[in-house]
């Protein structure tokens, strides 16, 4: 087994797209290594030769084929949704799928500064000779122009406005001016950049209207049934699983749709059977966390328990998962589990383990 805790997509899922640029028969646009129809053959599963590739996204097929044509042309994407939509999954997929490398990445914060986007300097170098390409530090951005490649902002509304709208010009001419050298540099064809933002965050830097002109929007929503989003937990939950070498049973079906059914029904404030009206907590109980409950739940089996994941392993993870405010939080918490899961026929274990930490 590899020692990285995580390979990127283009290593993890090398066999894939090697199998798909063998069967690419569709023409490609510059520099990019599938055609848009192989990319989203990728991104949504499909038949390579005799391979069968593996679906990155559950959801609707149009979204990624309106997604991924966006970056056929001189216009940006991003990628805006609430938490847990796969945003930064999918994006690093299809930086995969066009330009085999999703490494070109620049995480958006509060502190992100300009020379992130741009460039910095080694200062080393600076000061012993002044000014020079050998001093200029380039940014991802900066490479992802120079390469040809798809470069990747993630939060792009946390990152502060100024620092926004270093993004303009680079987007809107193609060009990264370096004042200081007296040049600037110019994106090779296959450039583009895919940015992600979430739309339930607070205190974010808005978007500028001049820098939205520039983008097009992709809204990734949260999956539309049950099914789906028991399908999507599973399949990450597995590979995770794997990917951390977790001693433990994968978590039965039965259980995964317990987890899903709490996180959709705390999320929509109604019950499944639609006749009982809930309080929603403070978090967003997104399809990620059902994921990171899940796997919590398996270290604690694997670790502390008998290898089996049962209702007390998911418990206390579920309980952290929801309760945000201790205060708040806690009192719609206690009123779901009164209401809702004390009555549900089969669902006593995980009434009384929740019962008994809360």
């Amino acid at each position: 087994m590899s020692e990285v805790i995580r390979q990127h997509a283009e290593l993890q899922f090398a066999n894939e797209l090697e199998a798909l640029k063998k069967a690419d028969t569709f023409p490609r646009p510059p520099m990019w290594q599938l055609s848009p129809q192989a990319v989203v053959t990728y991104l949504m599963g499909g038949k390579a030769g005799k391979l069968e590739i593996t679906p990155k996204y559950i959801g609707s097929r149009r979204l990624m084929e309106i997604a991924v044509a966006t970056l056929a042309t001189d216009r940006a994407l991003l990628l805006l949704g609430v938490p847990g939509t796969a945003k930064s999954w999918v994006s690093e997929h299809i930086a995969a799928g066009v330009s085999g490398d999703s490494t070109m990445i620049v995480q958006g914060t509060a502190g992100t500064s300009e020379e992130a986007i741009r460039y910095g300097w080694n200062y080393a170098l600076l000061l012993s000779e002044g000014p020079s390409l050998a001093a200029l530090v380039r940014s991802p951005v900066m490479r992802a122009m120079s390469d040809g490649k798809i470069a990747r902002i993630e939060e792009l509304t946390r990152v502060p406005s100024e620092v926004q709208d270093t993004l303009i010009t680079v987007l809107s001419e193609k060009t990264l001016p370096v004042p200081e050298l007296n040049t600037q540099i110019q994106a090779t064809k296959g450039f583009n950049v895919i940015a992600t933002a979430n739309n339930r965050d607070r205190g974010v830097s808005e978007l500028s209207s001049a820098l939205k002109r520039r983008f097009n929007t992709v809204v990734l929503p949260v999956p539309d049934t049950l099914e789906d989003e028991v399908n999507i937990v599973q399949t990450r939950v597995a590979s995770l699983g794997r990917a951390l070498e977790i001693p433990a049973q994968p978590p039965a079906l039965e259980e995964i749709k317990r987890v899903v059914t709490i996180f959709r029904e705390l999320r929509n404030g109604v019950s499944s059977d639609g006749k009982t009206k809930l309080k929603s907590p403070s978090g967003t109980m997104s399809t990620a966390e059902a994921i990171g409950v899940l796997n919590q739940g398996l270290a604690l089996a694997a670790h502390f328990g008998d290898g089996t994941l049962n209702a007390g392993d998911i418990a206390s993870s579920l309980i952290g998962a929801v309760i945000k405010d201790p205060v708040q939080d806690k009192i719609v918490w206690l009123e779901y589990l009164e209401t809702v899961v004390k009555e549900r026929s089969g669902w006593k274990d995980i009434y009384r383990a929740c019962r008994d930490i809360s």
